[in-house]
């Protein structure tokens, strides 16, 4: 275990991250093909986050490596051994490569928003966006709460990412850290 993952780890319990994925699940199997049960999207608690994490295990958007979206075109699953703690949670990456680069400039590869959903922060809400859920827009990464939002998005990018910069400083200033 990392020293990121262990001082997120030391004050709590071990909790599964993966329900029903077996951690076999490495780099290079997208997450498309993989059958959820109970994904941990908690709606309630991710409105007390700055960035969107699980709250049992610190891992932000789920243990998916942030670079591969822009590297493999892809969610990709991180490594528990490539973990970086920033912004409060932990990151994972495929491979060290990933874990370099977010390291030298994470505000490239961070979902805007913190991972909310852009759509939703236009309406002043503030929704989780799920991993497997995104576009790249303007070299960003975003996260959408689901397909419809994301439709919308990429319908209309510049429109949608005009109105959340406007709404998301004041909805920032409500997440806790």
């Amino acid at each position: 275990m990392t020293s990121a993952r262990q001082q997120r780890t030391s004050a709590r319990p071990a909790a599964r991250v993966w329900s029903g994925v077996t951690r076999a699940l490495a780099c290079g199997l997208g997450l498309a093909g993989v059958v959820f049960l109970g994904m941990p999207f908690i709606a309630g608690a991710a409105t007390t986050q700055r960035v969107v994490h699980d709250t049992h295990t610190g891992l932000a958007i789920n243990g998916v490596d942030p670079v591969a979206y822009f590297t493999d075109a892809a969610p990709l699953v991180g490594r528990p051994e490539h973990e970086y703690l920033y912004a409060g949670v932990v990151w994972r990456f495929c491979n060290e490569g990933n874990m370099a680069a977010f390291i030298a400039n994470p505000d490239v590869y961070m979902p805007r928003f913190g991972g909310y959903d852009a759509v939703a922060i236009g309406r002043a809400l503030v929704l989780p966006g799920n991993p497997q859920l995104w576009a790249i827009a303007g070299d960003r990464l975003y996260l959408f709460y689901s397909e419809d939002a994301r439709a919308r998005f990429v319908a209309k990018p510049d429109e949608v990412i005009s109105v959340a910069d406007n709404k998301w400083p004041a909805l920032v200033d409500t997440l806790v850290n």
